[in-house]
C-alpha cells in the first residue's frame, strides 16, 4: 500500500459529543471511523439495561448518530467500526440493518461475538473477555461497511482495520504494536487533542473551546502520525500525545490480545503543526490469557453530606459524627460499611456563606437496602434541631441505590471462541494466536545522570515543571507524570521516588505503589493498588475514577530547581 490508512475516532465514552460522528465525516478525508463506547462502568450500566429489557444492552446513542450520518459515511466510502454493541452486538447489528433498510442505504453490517463469558460466572451481572482485532479484520476483509462489537480492547478498533487493510500476519509484532499505540492515543477522543490537558493554560481558550477529534495516518510499517482535521479546534503536540499514552497504563509492557506493545520503545516527534509522529514501537507475542471484566451488584449505598459553617469546624464534625454513630449502633440493622470524610472547603473570614463552609460526607453500604435507607435518613433528619449550630445537609438521603463492583480475572486465549458474523450471515471462527509469551516485568532502564548538587531551589508546585494524567483500572489507579526537557527529566527521575510520591499524596501512604520508568517519554508512571476499592461503580472515594489524582499531585509543593522555573 502506497498511502497511509486514515483512521479517525468519534467517541471516547458512552455519552461523548453527539455531533462528533458528523464532524469527523465532513471535516476531512477518512478511510475508517471508530467509536469507543465502553468502559468498566458502562458495562454495568448496560447490564442493568439488559435486566429490564433483554433486547437492549447496547449503546443506543450510536444508532441515533447513524440515523443522521449513515448516508454521509456511504457517500464518502468511510468504514465504521465501533464497540457500541456492548452486551448485545447481535442486537445492535440487527438494529443497524433495520435502520439502513429504512433509510434506503445499502450498508453491509457485520458483528463480532465470543466475548460474553457470563455463563461461566453465574454470580456476575456481566462477564466479558477483552478480545483483539481479529474478528473486526475478518468482517472487513469480507466486505463489511459497518462492524459492531462487544467488549474488545480499545486499541482493537484500530488494529482490526489495519490488519485487514495491510494484510499483516499475526507474528508481525512491531507493526501490530505500532497500531496498538496509535489506537491507545485515539481511544479517548479529544484527550489527544487538548482535552483534560495539564498545560491547557498555555493555549488560547478559544482554541480549546471545541477540540476536534483525533485521527491517525497509519502506515504499512506500523508507524503513524497523530493529527486532526484541518480547521478544527484543539491541539496535537508532544504533550497531548504523551499524556494520552500514559493514561490508564501500567509498566513498559502494554499487553493486549494481539500483541504486547513496548511503551518504553515509543518515540514521538513533532512533525509539524498538529502532527505528532509515532515510531520505533517494538512488539512481542501477546500473553496466553485474556482479561475478563466481571461486573456484579455489590449491594446498596446511600450518603448524606452535612454542611458545617463558620467556627469550630472540627468540633462540629465530631459532634454530629458521634450522634450519627450512636444512632446507627442502636438501629435494627447497622450498615455493614460506614465511611466519613471531612472536606475543609471553608475559609477564615469568608466573604460568602458557601466559602465559610466545610462538607462532612457520610457514606454507608450494605447488602440490605433497608439498612442504608430509612436507617440513615431517619437518623440524619432527627438531628435537624439537636446537633451543631447551623445544621443542614446538601440533600436529604433517599432510599439507597444499588452499586456495582468490578474485578478482572483471566481466561486462556484458546478457551474464548471469537466469531466474526458476516453481513451475509456466515460465521467465521477467529483462531487464537499460535505464539504467546507470559507477561514479565522488564528490567528497569538506567536513569539519567542526576542533576548537579547544590542547585538553588524554590518551594513551588510540581505542576510548574511536570504534567500529569491519571485514571482508573478496576480498584487501581495510575498517575503518569512527564516533563518536557532533558534537564527536567534528570531532576524528575531522581526526585519523584515512590517514597516522595507517597509523601505528596498521603492517601497512598499505606498502599502498594509501583513506579515505572519510561525514558523515551521522559515519564514516570505510578500504579496505586487498591485506592479505588472495588472500582468506579462502588463509589468508594471522593474521585472514584481518579481523574483528578494527577492534578492533585501537580498542586503539591516541593523544592524545585530554579533553573527549571
Amino acid at each position: 500500500m502506497t498511502g497511509p490508512l486514515r483512521i479517525g475516532n468519534a467517541s471516547g465514552f458512552y455519552g461523548d459529543r453527539f455531533d462528533a460522528l458528523r464532524e469527523m465525516l465532513t471535516g476531512g478525508p477518512l478511510d475508517v471511523l471508530t467509536g469507543d463506547y465502553l468502559a468498566e462502568l458502562t458495562m454495568l450500566i448496560l447490564g442493568r439495561d439488559r435486566l429490564r429489557d433483554p433486547a437492549r444492552g447496547y449503546a443506543t446513542t450510536f444508532l441515533r448518530q447513524l440515523e443522521e450520518c449513515l448516508g454521509l459515511a456511504h457517500e464518502r466510502g468511510v468504514l465504521i467500526v465501533a464497540n457500541a454493541g456492548g452486551l448485545n452486538p447481535a442486537g445492535l447489528a440487527d438494529s443497524v440493518r433495520e435502520l439502513a433498510g429504512r433509510l434506503g442505504i445499502p450498508a453491509r453490517v457485520a458483528h463480532v461475538e465470543g466475548d460474553d463469558l457470563t455463563r461461566h460466572h453465574p454470580t456476575s451481572l456481566a462477564a466479558h473477555a477483552y478480545l483483539g482485532g481479529g474478528g473486526i479484520a475478518a468482517c472487513l476483509r469480507e466486505g463489511a461497511d459497518i462492524v459492531v462489537t462487544g467488549r474488545v480492547t480499545d486499541a482493537a478498533l484500530v488494529t482490526g482495520p489495519a490488519v485487514a487493510h495491510f494484510g499483516w500476519g499475526p507474528g508481525e509484532y512491531d507493526r501490530l504494536a505500532g497500531a496498538v499505540v496509535a489506537g491507545h492515543v485515539l481511544e479517548c477522543g479529544t484527550q489527544a487533542t487538548g482535552g483534560n490537558y495539564a498545560f491547557f493554560a498555555e493555549h488560547p481558550p478559544e482554541r480549546l473551546r471545541h477540540p476536534g477529534f483525533p485521527l491517525v495516518e497509519l502506515h504499512e510499517d506500523g508507524t503513524g502520525v497523530i493529527t486532526k482535521h484541518d480547521g478544527t479546534g484543539g491541539v496535537v503536540d508532544l504533550g497531548t500525545v504523551t499524556a494520552q499514552l500514559l493514561y490508564e497504563t501500567g509498566g513498559a509492557r502494554y499487553a493486549g490480545p494481539d500483541v504486547t506493545a513496548r511503551l518504553d520503545t515509543v518515540r514521538l516527534t513533532q512533525e509539524g503543526p498538529d502532527r505528532v509522529r509515532i515510531e520505533g514501537v517494538r512488539g512481542e507475542a501477546p500473553p496466553p490469557t485474556l482479561k475478563v471484566g466481571l461486573n456484579r451488584l455489590g449491594g446498596f449505598r446511600n450518603e448524606v453530606v452535612f454542611v458545617l459553617t463558620g467556627l469550630d469546624i472540627e468540633r462540629k464534625a465530631a459532634l454530629v459524627q458521634d450522634q450519627m454513630e450512636a444512632a446507627l449502633d442502636t438501629a435494627k440493622s447497622r450498615p455493614a460499611q460506614v465511611r466519613w470524610e471531612l472536606a475543609r472547603t471553608d475559609h477564615p473570614d469568608a466573604p460568602s456563606e458557601e466559602t465559610a463552609s466545610a462538607l462532612l460526607r457520610l457514606v454507608v453500604r450494605d447488602p440490605d437496602q433497608n439498612a442504608v435507607g430509612r436507617t440513615l435518613s431517619g437518623a440524619a433528619v432527627e438531628l435537624a434541631l439537636a446537633s451543631y449550630p447551623g445544621f443542614h445537609v446538601l440533600a436529604p438521603p433517599g432510599k439507597g441505590a444499588p452499586y456495582g463492583v468490578f474485578e478482572d480475572v483471566y481466561a486462556e486465549q484458546g478457551a474464548v471462541e471469537q466469531v466474526a458474523v458476516l453481513h451475509d450471515g456466515r460465521r467465521v471462527p477467529v483462531a487464537p494466536p499460535e505464539d504467546t509469551r507470559v507477561l514479565e516485568t522488564p528490567e528497569a532502564p538506567p536513569l539519567p545522570e542526576p542533576p548537579p548538587a547544590g542547585e538553588r531551589t524554590r518551594r513551588a508546585p510540581l505542576g510548574l515543571v511536570a504534567g500529569a494524567r491519571s485514571g482508573d483500572k478496576g480498584g487501581n489507579a495510575n498517575v503518569g507524570v512527564w516533563v518536557r526537557t532533558d534537564e527536567a527529566w534528570r531532576w524528575l527521575a531522581h526526585t519523584l521516588t515512590v517514597d516522595r510520591f507517597r509523601e505528596l499524596l498521603p492517601e497512598t501512604a499505606d498502599l502498594t505503589v509501583v513506579r515505572h520508568v519510561l525514558p523515551n517519554l521522559r515519564a514516570l508512571n505510578f500504579v496505586i493498588e487498591g485506592i479505588l476499592g472495588e472500582g468506579v461503580a462502588a463509589q468508594a472515594r471522593f474521585d472514584p475514577q481518579a481523574k483528578g489524582l494527577g492534578e492533585w499531585l501537580r498542586s503539591r509543593h516541593l523544592d524545585l530547581p530554579e533553573a527549571l522555573l
